[in-house]
């Protein structure tokens, strides 16, 4: 399977989000600078941005003019960059690698990172409230804010990293794993998609609802993927150390149910999206590469 930079449209996509994070993120030069190349550091060091990509290709989908996605592609795609900043942290984590390169921490120091983080994740909501179409209706762009501000909080993100944190040493069910992943990883994914549909003017209440069934089944083939990885793949290939779930003692899908089953769950997720997408045109083909990207990739 290709990568997503050997997928000609989304590559080119994966070039707007860079040049569009370039844009927002603060310049090296502007005070306090170690702070400001840190966050440049943490979010321009490479990455699938997998999740912006997923709101262009939502917004190809359903004809969205692409200059008013760039901003919710941003913001989903900053609130991962510190979220994977906090996560490397010593106290939680504790992770020295990321995509191939020393962690903001190493890189920096703790302190740095911390700020690093939350300045992040402030900066992905002044991106989205100074920077969306104002031909979208307030009504949904406060929802856009709303939809963020959850997935990114205790009732998403930073809640199943705290699930995640607790059950070290645990042996969790499958359905607690899954409880766990569908916050971690899932509610970003999903808003992925939500805050670029949410873009559309007006907004179809049923496609709505496919592409959403459609995200938070990609958003668990996702997260099982990257646990066989762990357990198969190659530091040098991964970008970050191999086996340090294990070596944590986590549970992890091939911990729970085995690798075989672990692999033919990704393959029924992936099928779950597509089916989603049974009333989408060849214009929602970039989400269909993507669904097959996500549980045939190698890092």
């Amino acid at each position: 399977m290709p990568t997503v930079t050997e997928l000609p449209q989304l590559a080119l996509w994966q070039e707007r989000i860079n040049q569009a994070l370039i844009h927002w993120l603060p310049a090296e030069q502007i005070i306090p600078q170690g702070l400001h190349q840190a966050m440049r550091y943490a979010v321009l060091n490479g990455g699938k941005r997998v999740r912006p990509i997923l709101a262009y290709a939502t917004g190809q989908a359903l004809d969205i003019p692409l200059d008013r996605i760039d901003p919710a592609a941003c913001a989903v795609e900053l609130i991962h960059a510190y979220s994977l900043v906090h996560d490397d942290l010593p106290a939680m984590d504790d992770d020295d690698l990321r995509r191939g390169v020393p962690t903001c921490h190493k890189k920096f120091d703790e302190a740095t990172a911390i700020l690093c983080g939350d300045a992040l994740q402030a900066l992905a909501f002044h991106v989205l409230s100074h920077g969306l179409d104002t031909q979208i209706p307030a009504e949904q762009r406060l929802l856009m804010l709303d939809n963020l501000a959850l997935a990114s909080g205790s009732r998403g993100m930073a809640g199943g990293q705290a699930i995640d944190l607790a059950s070290v040493g645990k042996q969790l069910t499958e359905a607690e794993l899954e409880n766990m992943h569908i916050h971690k990883t899932g509610a970003l994914i999903r808003t992925s998609v939500k805050l670029a549909a949410l873009c559309a003017t007006p907004v179809d209440p049923e496609k709505l609802d496919n592409l959403d069934q459609y995200a938070k089944c990609i958003g668990l083939a996702f997260q099982i993927q990257d646990d066989i990885l762990d357990e198969i793949g190659h530091t040098e290939t991964l970008g970050k150390a191999h086996g340090a779930d294990r070596q944590k003692n986590k549970p992890t899908y091939p911990s729970i149910l085995g690798l075989a089953p672990s692999r033919q769950l990704t393959r029924e997720l992936c099928d779950d999206a597509l089916a989603q997408l049974r009333g989408f045109d060849a214009k929602a083909d970039a989400l269909r590469q993507i669904a097959h990207y996500i549980v045939e990739r190698t890092h």
